[in-house]
C-alpha cells in the first residue's frame, strides 16, 4: 500500500521503533497495538523504553566490537580452484562455425578452471581449520587468506558430507584461534552474530537473533541435520564462517541460506557446533568420521500412527524394520517397537535419533526405552560402527529416490493392519514431493507398491534393486494398491 507522509512513533507498549516510509509499496504489518499499517524498520533492540537504558545500549555495541576484535583475527578467507571438463554436447554438424552459431550452440570448452570462495575459521595455533565440506569438495587448489593478509596454500586433511563439514591444515604456528560455546545452551531469541567474506568482502560482521533450533531441511542428502537458524545476515561466501555467540564463542558454521534471489532474505542455517565437536576429532586423528550404528530401520510417529498403535502422543520413532544380527537384533529391539529415549536423551522424532545414535561412541552400551504394545521397556544396546558406504536406511527414514521425489518403506504388519494390506506383499509410499515427477504421477503417502516396470515388489530390498536399474531419463512403471483399487502409474522422467 502507499504511504502519504513520513512519520516516526515510539510506542511504550511494544518498545520497538516502528517507521512510515512514503511514496513507495509495502507489504504491510501491524505493530501489535491496532495502530494500522506499517513497514517495521530494521533495528533489534528496543527504543527508549523504560527497560533499556542508554547505557544497556551502549554496553550492546561494546560487546559486538569486542566480539569482533576477538573472533575476527580467527576468520579466514578461503579460495578454491577446480579443473571442470565441459559436458556440453557435441555439436552434431562438427565443427562449422556457421551451423554452431545459426543454431545458437554452445562453445565446446573442453577442460576449464572453475573458482570458488568460502570462509573458515582457525581452531587450533599449527593451523587446523574449520570450513564447509561444500567450499572445498573437489577443489585441485585451496588458498586461504588471513585477516592480516598472509597467504597459505592449504591441504584437505578429511570431509564428511553427510555434516558438510571439512578440516583443511595450513602450515603456520601460533595462530588465532576461536572459542567454541554450547550449542545445547541456545535459545530462540538468543544473539547471533555471523562472520565471514560474503560475495568475497572479507571480514564482514552481521548480527541477528537464533530464530529456531533443530531445522532439519532436507539439502545434504542421506546426511544429518539439525541446523541452527538465525536471522544475521548470511549470504553467498558466508558458508563455513562461524556462528558466534553474545559472549564472543562459536556456536555453529555457518553453511546454508533460504533464498529466491540467491542472496540474504532473513533465514540462515548454521551446524551446531557440539555436532562439530566430534567430527572434527575424527577427521583429524583417523582422516574420516566414526559413526554409532544401531541397524534399525525408522519413521516418524504422525497422529495416524500414534493412534493406530494405541499411544497418547506423537512422539519417538517407530522401528519399522531390524537389521539381522545388528545391534538392534541383539539387544531384543522389535520392529513396530517406538524408541522414546535414547542414552537419556528423549527422542521426538527420527532426525533426534539418527544424530544421537550417529554420535554415539563405538561400542558404548546405552539404556533405550522402547513402548511395546502400549507399555514401557528398557533394553540395553551396545552400538556398532557404521558402514562408511551405509546410506541413510541404516538409521532414518527407508530409501529415498530425491530425483524422482517419491520415499518409501517396509511394510510392517502393524502398517498392513492399519492400512488394510494384510495379507499383501509391497512397499509403502511413506513420503511423496510436491511437483515432483512422482507427485505429477498422483502417488500419495500410504500407497502400496507392488511392481516396479513389471518386477514383483515384495520388500525394501526387492524395491531397491528394481529401482537401482531406472535412469532419471527413463519413466518407469508401478503398479499400485490404494485401498480397495489397484492401478498401474506411469512415473515420468526427470525433467
Amino acid at each position: 500500500m502507499a504511504v502519504e507522509a513520513l512519520t516516526t512513533t515510539y510506542y511504550k507498549e511494544n518498545m520497538y521503533e516502528i517507521t512510515q516510509y512514503g511514496a513507495q509499496e509495502y507489504d504491510y504489518c501491524y505493530d501489535g497495538v491496532g495502530v494500522g499499517p506499517f513497514l517495521l524498520a530494521v533495528t533489534s533492540v528496543p527504543m527508549y523504553a523504560e527497560s533499556a537504558t542508554k547505557q544497556q545500549l551502549q554496553d550492546l555495541s561494546t560487546a559486538f566490537r569486542e566480539i569482533a576484535k576477538t573472533v575476527s583475527p580467527a576468520v579466514v578467507y578461503i579460495s578454491t580452484e577446480q579443473t571442470v571438463k565441459s559436458s556440453q554436447t557435441a555439436n552434431p554438424f562438427g565443427d562449422d562455425e556457421f551451423f554452431r552459431r545459426f543454431f545458437g550452440l554452445p562453445e565446446d570448452r573442453g577442460e576449464y578452471k572453475q573458482q570458488g570462495l568460502g570462509s573458515g575459521f582457525i581452531v587450533k595455533p599449527d593451523g587446523y581449520i574449520l570450513t564447509n565440506n561444500h567450499v572445498v569438495e573437489n577443489a585441485d587448489k585451496i588458498k586461504v587468506t588471513l585477516p592480516d593478509k598472509q597467504e597459505f596454500m592449504a591441504k584437505l586433511v578429511g570431509t564428511d558430507p553427510k555434516t558438510d563439514v571439512a578440516v583443511i591444515k595450513v602450515e603456520g604456528k601460533d595462530l588465532p584461534t576461536v572459542q567454541f560455546g554450547d550449542s545445547n545452551m541456545i535459545q530462540v531469541g538468543d544473539w547471533a552474530v555471523a562472520i565471514g567474506t560474503p560475495f568475497g568482502l572479507s571480514q564482514t560482521v552481521t548480527a541477528g537473533i537464533i530464530s529456531a533450533s533443530g531445522r532439519n531441511i532436507g539439502i545434504i542428502a542421506n546426511g544429518y541435520e539439525s541446523f541452527i537458524q538465525t536471522d544475521a545476515a548470511i549470504n553467498p561466501g558466508n558458508s563455513g564462517g562461524p556462528l558466534v555467540n553474545i559472549e564472543g564463542q562459536v556456536i555453529g558454521i555457518n553453511t546454508a541460506i533460504f533464498s529466491r534471489s540467491g542472496g540474504y532474505q532473513g533465514i540462515g542455517c548454521a551446524i551446531p557446533i557440539n555436532m562439530v565437536k566430534t567430527i572434527l576429532d575424527s577427521l583429524i586423528t583417523k582422516g574420516k568420521v566414526v559413526r554409532g550404528w544401531l541397524g534399525v530401520v525408522i519413521q516418524d510417529v504422525t497422529p495416524e500412527i500414534a493412534k493406530g498403535f494405541g499411544l497418547k502422543e506423537s512422539v519417538g520413532a517407530l522401528i519399522g524394520d531390524v537389521l539381522k544380527d545388528g545391534p538392534a537384533e541383539k539387544a531384543g529391539i522389535q520392529r513396530g517397537d517406538v524408541i522414546t529415549t535414547f542414552d537419556g536423551a528423549v527422542i521426538d522424532g527420527v532426525t533426534t535419533l539418527r544424530n544421537i545414535v550417529a554420535a554415539t561412541e563405538v561400542g558404548k552400551k546405552v539404556k533405550v526405552v522402547v513402548i511395546r504394545n502400549g507399555k514401557e521397556k528398557t533394553l540395553e544396546v551396545t552400538t556398532g560402527e557404521q558402514d562408511a558406504g551405509l546410506q541413510a536406511k541404516g538409521e532414518g527414514t527407508a530409501e529415498t529416490f530425491e530425483k524422482f521425489g517419491l520415499s518409501t518403506q517396509e511394510l510392517t504388519p502393524e502398517m498392513a493392519k492399519q492400512l488394510g494390506y494384510e495379507g499383501l506383499e509391497g512397499v509403502v509410499v511413506s513420503d511423496v514431493e510436491q511437483g515432483s515427477p512422482a507427485g505429477e504421477a498422483g502417488l500419495r503417502r500410504g500407497d502400496l507398491i507392488q511392481e516396479v516396470n513389471r518386477q514383483p515388489i515384495k520388500s525394501l530390498a526387492d524395491y531397491n534393486k528394481a529401482m537401482a536399474n531406472v535412469s532419471e531419463k527413463d519413466g518407469f512403471l508401478l503398479l499400485v494398491r490404494r485401498g480397495e483399487n489397484t492401478t498401474y502409474v506411469v512415473v515420468n522422467p526427470v525433467e
